[in-house]
């Protein structure tokens, strides 16, 4: 029995695992706002029970770790985020639970379900489009107990009824948004193994208006108003070296327990880069997908890069399991250092030079003197199409400069 249920799943998510046939299915979340979709593209390996795995939320294929069918169960782990899939085959269904925080005493589960074949995000009608998001936005999310507003710039394209974008904020941006508009409703999702997000709103000419759904549970009110020249604060003037200090330096152990520092020789004269994240970020993943190619590419000029990783738990073999996931995941040849916990206070007190670290991504460029030049809150990845290109630009400019000087 267990050898027939092995070959129908293989049959069905591959078709013919010597071909390695690639199958996509529409796949869905339960959220407090309902159903949260995505794309799902199952590929079978060499090995009839592995398979790779991609998330897809607009133009990103997001890769999971290595799927495995154990029994009548596929698992798709996502380690980066303490999160996995697992479900079960029912005809051409995979049914089952999304987890995060795996392993961990609070941890957030919700069903799972996804069904062959990935025609469509959001179902759409034959109703007249009767709303237009293409352009720039002045977005508030609203705590619905304390009214509390949090801002940020929405950046969409519509191409007939299909939407894509994303939200940029000062600690980051929101991902690949992706989703459709029926009739004059607006209905946008995105899911990584971290992010979770779902948009349910009213597009009424120059405003929208609705519920955005963050994880599993919880919601925040969402207003948004179309302009042209909506922008967020400078986020080169938010973390900042303190009055009274004339340099920025730090001490923290690399995975082999060894102390690391700034002002180390294996630094003195080069242009350095010091990257604030964690690896349950995922914009920081976004930032370090970028800096890994650029750092091998530079490093010969007398360019580093250091990585100061915030973890949720400061204990040496945890960290060290986690910055194994990223050097393998993205090639990192450069210092990871063990810094500290998960949170702007923690980033904040263990780097008692900079008035304060608002979230991660923070990035921070020293020239060849260990003298701040730059610095940078937050980071528009990809999703956010122009925004990234500019910061790429901008970025590698100052580098360059820096290098030369």
């Amino acid at each position: 029995m267990k050898k027939l249920i092995i070959l129908f799943l293989i049959t069905l998510i591959g078709q013919h695992v010597d071909a390695q046939v690639a199958t996509r299915w529409r796949a869905t979340i339960q959220t407090d706002g309902g159903a949260l979709p995505f794309g799902l593209e199952i590929k079978p390996t060499k090995n009839k029970k592995k398979f790779d795995v991609y998330v897809l939320n607009a133009a990103e294929r997001f890769k999971t770790d290595e799927a495995t069918l154990e029994g009548d169960s596929l698992i798709i782990p996502i380690s980066l985020f303490d999160a996995e899939i697992i479900a079960k085959k029912s005809d051409k269904n995979l049914v089952g639970f999304y987890r995060k925080n795996k392993g961990r005493k609070s941890f957030a589960q919700s069903p799972f379900q996804a069904t062959l074949g990935y025609a469509f995000r959001f179902r759409t009608n034959k109703m007249a489009i009767l709303g237009n998001t293409t352009g720039k936005w002045s977005v508030n999310f609203i705590n619905a107990e304390t009214q509390k507003a949090s801002y940020a710039v929405g950046t969409f394209q519509q191409k007939g009824t299909t939407v894509t974008g994303s939200f940029l904020t000062t600690t980051g941006d929101y991902r690949y948004m992706d989703g459709n508009i029926v009739g004059d409703s607006l209905f946008l999702s995105t899911f990584d193994g971290s992010h979770a997000f779902l948009l349910k709103a009213k597009v009424e000419g120059d405003q929208i208006t609705g519920k955005f759904y963050g994880g599993i549970k919880g919601f925040r009110n969402f207003e948004a108003k179309r302009d042209d020249n909506a922008s967020l604060p400078d986020l080169s003037k938010i973390t900042l070296l303190k009055d009274g200090y004339d340099r920025f330096d730090f001490s923290f152990l690399n995975e082999k327990g060894e102390k690391v520092s700034l002002s180390d020789n294996a630094y003195k004269g080069k242009v350095v880069v010091v990257q604030i994240l964690g690896s349950w970020c995922p914009n920081c993943m976004d930032e370090t997908n970028y800096l890994v190619p650029f750092y091998n590419k530079n490093k010969a000029r007398g360019f580093e890069v250091i990585g100061l990783a915030y973890e949720k738990s400061t204990d040496s073999e945890f960290f060290k399991q986690k910055m194994a996931l990223l050097r393998k995941r993205f090639g990192i040849d450069y210092q990871l250092l063990n810094a500290g916990l998960n949170n702007s206070e923690s980033a904040s007190q263990s780097l008692p030079s900079l008035n304060q670290v608002i979230g991660f991504p923070t990035t921070i460029i020293l020239d060849k003197k260990g003298v701040i030049r730059l610095t940078h809150a937050g980071f528009s990845g990809p999703g956010t199409g122009k925004y990234y290109t500019e910061w790429v630009k901008e970025f590698e400019s100052k580098i360059d400069e820096l290098i030369k000087e």
